[in-house]
């Protein structure tokens, strides 16, 4: 009888592969379970054991698996049938899904490596010279990857090359597999026992007695042994004891020390986490009791409750219950900079019970989460993390949170998976029987629209934590202000007059600006020339602390220009502004005041985040500016004073979503104003103070922004009455694309009549040197979502055997929004 089995491989196909596995194997794997397999000519891949039968394939012969990597599951059953549902909603493969879920050390890809076939004598006259440079980097190295080749010939395809030389025999081939993870060790060291008893110990001291240096090393380490009453650091040794590592090995080399290594997990918390959690006021007190009547006949509830109304204590509130149960929850943010301040306040109550996983962490990190998860240990029984936190191995989960649920960070875009977050949540949180809570100021339109229809529970918390009043909102009118000559570079006098009385009273500002840089657009003011992307159909941004133009859609950069390319004449000018001009204003403005900057160029690093907000809350910054990383639910407490420096560029936005999105963006900034006992100050400096979203925000009206939009959403059919399917094409040729588009468009149309938009070019139509093409398939409310797709795959595949559309990239994007 012969034995096969399914895998899923980590790359885009539509269907399992299948191998050929001894009755052994077949008897020992189980769904789950990682096994190397060999895949196309000489590719090795890790792939997961999907199922195990006795059907062979019918189109090939199966090839035999290399090893298997496991002895038990890496994925659990429940994940495997969330990935599944991923995987046919979003339209992607499994095999994407498995990419985006495990962490890149659980991958083994194949590295190949190159040697010297020593046997063979080489004709150095008969080899090229890219040939002869491999042969001579390889007589100083016994081999090389791939990768180090592209680097010594300076050439991205190497591999005719080096098939020309195995062709030769000059070279052999060898296919290698990595284990990527590497657990942490921890070098220890105690007393060698020869040395343990009273008067051995005597003895060793008056031996040392010519090396005190020695001495007091020995003496501190029986010190610590016997006060500490745990294994003690090799690290802390030298610390206490003042001595160098030279000493330390000195005295293992001599037998009288001994060292050792435990593995230990690369996060940890070092606390006490058992802070009781804080009564809660009588608002949240209802609130709490009516989420939980809502979760006893519906799985979904969403809280709507203002900014700083105090939703993480009801939340840490149901978090408690489901600990005590022993049940596992999942607490999702939209952005990575939340989680520092969140994970210090959950970490006081629930210690270290709490596990973080986000994109920051190290591959070595997530493994061990990951590991932590599968045996369902104490160390992550409540998981706090951005969307990928989702995919995760969970075993017993209880409840999900989704805070800031309206968040467009929640909806990844590259690579596929192209899942939202929130929906895909509430998905996992079915399969487990579990419940979801949405937590947001102000709700996304679906949701909203969800709860006012009955799907989901709704719970309103209007009032600010301690009846703290919202805060005061002022329109200022810019073109007014310019016209008499009101402002200062950027700043209107009433936006000085306000942080002057703000920083006297020793209170923190915030300005908001939602563009990176110094301008985004430099004009010659002579000829009108501006310096564009070479790869993307954008203008350059200017960004002045390192004196450069870049492209914030490719990342091309180039020094500023001291003329300009049109007409030679060195007339220069910046338009527009962004965080970093704003930055250098304030400076001149306030030169006494320590101002500071959050965008993504200043927020890289691991801990990028953590150091700007640590020293905000520590009140060594007075004035912070960023972009919209700023309206996360951060928690200030002396911020009295937030000004938005121009409202009109979010409002005039191609999207269907744009006043949405701005009403969302200013509520959440205003949030962060005046959550203590003074009550806050919001300045939004605008050419357009009558417009209708602007006189919501100041007014606090979800409810009328929520009715306005969606009639607008009925009479032009966009979501939540519609649903969306967004599909773009891809390629550095303009005709070829629109060929593609023009072909797909018109398949689509014969189907879906008026339903289909498009094709149109976007606002940037070309980026890194490909042009892009969309088209929009709007579903109505009684059309089946799953015949839609199938008709859509349908015609992709018929696309793709097109010879001359093959090349062209399509991107398939459901709920594109």
């Amino acid at each position: 009888m012969l034995h096969f089995i399914d895998v899923i491989l980590p790359i885009p196909l539509q269907k399992a592969f299948t191998y050929h596995v001894t009755e052994a194997e077949s008897e020992f794997l189980s769904p789950g379970m990682r096994v190397a397999v060999p895949f196309g000519k000489s590719k090795v891949y890790t792939a997961l054991v999907y199922s195990i039968h006795q059907n062979p394939p019918t189109a090939y012969d199966a090839k035999t698996i290399h090893q298997i990597l496991d002895d038990t599951s890496v994925i659990t059953e429940n994940q495997l049938k969330h990935w599944e549902w991923i995987s046919s909603y979003y339209m992607c493969s499994l095999g994407e899904v498995m990419r985006a879920a495990m962490p890149n050390a659980f991958l083994l890809e194949s590295e190949t490596i190159i040697s010297r076939n020593e046997k063979v004598a080489i004709e150095e006259s008969e080899l090229k010279d890219e040939e002869f440079l491999i042969v001579e980097a390889l007589q100083h190295q016994s081999s090389l990857k791939i990768s180090e080749v592209v680097s010594i010939l300076d050439k991205k395809r190497v591999l005719p090359i080096i098939n020309n030389l195995v062709k030769k025999g000059v070279l052999n081939l060898q296919e290698e597999l990595y284990e990527k993870y590497t657990p942490k060790l921890v070098r220890y060291v105690k007393l060698h026992h020869n040395h343990k008893s009273q008067e051995k110990l005597q003895a060793l001291l008056e031996e040392l007695s010519r090396a005190p240096k020695q001495r007091e090393v020995v003496l501190t380490l029986f010190t610590m042994e016997a006060s500490l009453k745990r294994p003690i650091k090799v690290s802390e040794l030298t610390e206490r004891s003042g001595a160098s590592s030279g000493i330390i090995k000195t005295l293992i080399d001599k037998a009288i020390l001994e060292e050792y290594h435990i593995q230990v997990d690369r996060v940890q918390f070092d606390g006490e986490g058992d802070s009781d959690a804080k009564r809660l006021s009588e608002a949240q007190q209802n609130a709490y009791n009516e989420v939980e009547a809502i979760f006893k006949e519906k799985s979904v509830a969403l809280l709507h409750g203002v900014t700083s109304s105090g939703k993480t204590e009801i939340y840490v509130q149901l978090i408690q219950k489901q600990v005590d149960i022993g049940k596992q929850v999942l607490y999702l943010l939209p952005e990575i900079a939340l989680t520092t301040q969140l994970v210090s306040r959950l970490q006081d109550y629930f210690g270290d019970k709490v596990a973080v996983f986000h994109s920051r962490y190290s591959g070595n990190e997530r493994v061990e989460v990951w590991q932590n998860m599968l045996t369902n240990s104490e160390k992550a029984q409540v998981v706090i993390g951005a969307r990928s936190s989702l995919l995760l191995p969970f075993t017993n989960l209880g409840l999900i949170i989704v805070d800031e649920e309206h968040e467009s960070s929640y909806k990844q875009f590259d690579p596929a998976p192209r899942y939202h977050a929130r929906d895909a949540a509430i998905v996992l949180a079915n399969i487990f029987k579990a419940k979801t809570l949405l937590g947001s100021a102000t709700p996304s339109l679906e949701s909203y629209f969800n709860a006012s229809q009955g799907k989901y529970g709704l719970v309103e918390l209007n009032t600010r934590y301690n009846n703290v009043l919202m805060p005061d909102i002022e329109l200022v009118d810019l073109a007014d202000k310019y016209k008499r000559k009101r402002m200062k570079g950027h700043f209107s006098d009433r936006m000085i007059q306000e942080m002057t009385e703000t920083l006297e009273e020793g209170f923190q500002i915030i300005l908001f600006q939602n563009r990176r840089g110094f301008s985004p657009i430099i004009e010659c003011t002579t000829c009108g020339t501006s310096p564009q992307c070479p790869n993307c159909d954008v203008s350059l941004t200017y960004h002045q602390y390192r004196d450069q133009l870049r492209c914030h859609y490719c990342g091309y950069n180039s020094v500023m220009l001291k003329s300009c390319q049109g007409c030679g004449n060195s007339t220069l000018d910046t338009k527009g502004f962004g965080t970093e001009q704003i930055e250098e204003e304030v400076k001149v403005l306030f030169p006494d005041k320590k101002v500071a900057r959050m965008d993504l160029d200043t927020t890289r690093g691991k801990y990028g985040f953590e150091k700007i907000i640590n020293s905000f809350e520590q009140r060594e910054v007075d004035i912070l500016v960023g972009t919209q990383m700023l309206t996360k639910g951060l928690d200030f407490r002396f911020v009295k004073l937030v000004g938005i420096m121009n409202a009109d560029n979010l409002l005039n936005f191609p999207d269907f979503r744009a006043h949405e999105r701005s009403y969302q963006l200013m509520a959440q900034v205003s949030g962060r104003a005046g959550r203590t006992d003074l009550r806050g100050k919001v300045l939004i400096q605008t050419y357009n103070p009558h417009h209708n979203i602007l006189q919501q925000v100041s007014t606090n009206a979800y409810k009328d922004m929520y009715a306005e939009q969606m009639n607008e959403r009925y009479n032009f059919k966009y979501p939540p009455i519609y649903r969306l399917i967004k599909i773009t094409f891809k390629h550095k040729d303009y005709n070829r694309v629109n060929l593609a588009a023009d072909w797909y468009a018109k398949s689509l149309k014969q189907l879906f009549k008026a339903n289909v938009l498009g094709p149109e070019f976007p606002p940037v139509s070309r980026i890194r040197n490909l042009y892009h093409k969309n088209i929009l398939v709007k579903i109505p409310q009684k059309q089946s979502l799953s015949k839609t797709k199938e008709a859509i795959t349908r015609i992709d595949n018929s696309f793709n055997a097109v010879k001359d559309f093959r090349p062209v990239r399509v991107v398939i994007n459901v709920d594109n929004y």
